[in-house]
């Protein structure tokens, strides 16, 4: 069986696919926000905008003071430009957050109503997924999601963890060992699991994902904090040149109006580094999610700006997301309608997505008429024997990994 792949377009991430995001629906809530964020306590994450800020309402209240040397259309001019770079920057922020929390909330769709059956006792309850608590311990069979990040204390099943990871097949969790740790919103292919749950609601992998995405809530990376350090430099810098040209002009017999002074800081200050900073690094994140990527750090987001050549040590990170069979190698001596026949009652009881495949590849080929489900015995996937089959007609007809095909067998693998 042959995986058949796909690498996933970013076309299929625009804004026809995702209304939510689009530029037409967050503008009117990110206008909102960016006078919202005037507040100096949230401009303190950004010093060089709070600058801008404290020099517009400067500026503002000059321009109801009667100077001679300016007129005072030069000032409200001066004014509104000061006003404009603020709401500007905090506009783009805005945006960037408000992009990011459109994708969070479709990220937060998957777990949304998603109940759990919590032990009690000798019995298990259903509750919501979002009630557990570190220390619980829940109940998972085939099929269903596992409600939140945690330990396997007991059973063994296969578990798809293919929206976490990208892996296209599942793997195989089981109490003890290093295969013990499973993650919420992961599906749980066959049999059971009881899972001990070690992440209060809110600290799971998912939720620390949406975070990030969501950007409000995003730490700044170092080199973030180095940069931000650097501007706040060159502001002070700035700020002590402008505060000796006063000075100057007064001992040099002149004078230099307040408002040209405050006009001269911020043209010299890194202001739109300063206020377009944080919104790129928010847009940095979308743009990865955009692609069907989630980065689990600012960092990485940093990093992959650096990346020039992408190697891949699976197929299953660009492919679909599960596995799809695609075509039947059949081995010498043995028929094509054998082998088509064989395949498809081996697989009517596996529930498993390649299980799944290769029964919808087979019923358009084979000519095989399948049996009432009361006529044959069906041996359901597992992931302790990882076999699947069925007894039908005398003869029993079984599929899985290799070494358990040969232990079934009965033969040594040389």
């Amino acid at each position: 069986m042959n995986a058949q792949t796909q690498v996933k377009s970013p076309a299929l991430n625009s804004a026809q696919q995702h209304p939510k995001t689009s530029l037409a629906a967050l503008w009117k809530p990110a206008l909102r926000q960016a006078f919202v964020k005037l507040d100096p306590r949230q401009l303190l994450r950004s010093p060089v905008m709070l600058v801008v800020e404290l020099t517009a309402v400067v500026t503002t209240m000059l321009c109801f003071i009667p100077n001679p040397q300016v007129s005072t259309g030069l000032a409200v001019q001066i004014a509104l430009w000061l006003w404009f770079t603020v709401l500007f920057a905090n506009f783009a922020e805005a945006l960037a957050e408000g992009r990011g929390k459109a994708r969070a909330d479709s990220l937060k769709a998957g777990s949304q109503g998603l109940n759990a059956r919590r032990k009690n006792g000798q019995q298990f309850e259903t509750v919501a997924a979002s009630s557990l608590r570190r220390g619980n311990i829940v109940l998972v069979e085939a099929g269903e999601l596992i409600p939140g990040d945690g330990e396997v204390v007991e059973g063994i099943a296969a578990v798809n963890e293919a929206a976490i990871t990208g892996e296209s097949a599942p793997v195989i969790r089981e109490s003890g060992g290093d295969r013990s740790a499973v993650t919420g919103n992961t599906r749980v292919v066959s049999d059971w699991l009881l899972v001990q749950i070690t992440a209060n609601p809110g600290e799971s992998t998912m939720d620390r994902m949406i975070a990030l995405v969501e950007g409000a809530k995003r730490q700044k990376t170092p080199n973030e904090v180095a940069l931000d350090i650097l501007l706040i430099g060159l502001s002070l810098v700035f700020l002590l040149v402008v505060a000796t040209l006063q000075p100057f002009a007064r001992y040099s017999g002149g004078d230099l109006p307040l408002v040209y002074l405050v006009a001269l800081l911020v043209t010299l200050i890194p202001t739109t580094i300063g206020g377009l900073l944080s919104a790129i690094g928010i847009a940095g994140m979308d743009r990865l999610v955009r692609l069907n990527v989630i980065a689990k750090s600012g960092r990485a987001v940093e990093a992959a700006g650096d990346v020039h050549v992408l190697l891949l040590d699976k197929t299953g990170t660009i492919t679909f997301g599960n596995r799809r069979c695609s075509a039947l190698y059949k081995a010498p001596g043995v028929s094509g309608k054998l082998l088509s026949d064989a395949a498809l009652l081996a697989s009517l009881a596996d529930d498993t997505a390649e299980g799944k495949s290769i029964v919808e590849y087979l019923r358009g080929l084979s000519t095989l008429v399948e049996p009432e489900p009361s006529a044959i015995k069906s041996i359901a996937f597992s992931a302790e024997t990882r076999l699947s089959g069925a007894d039908y007609n005398g003869h029993s007809y079984r599929k899985g990994a290799v070494d358990a095909v040969l232990l079934y067998l009965d033969i040594q693998r040389s």
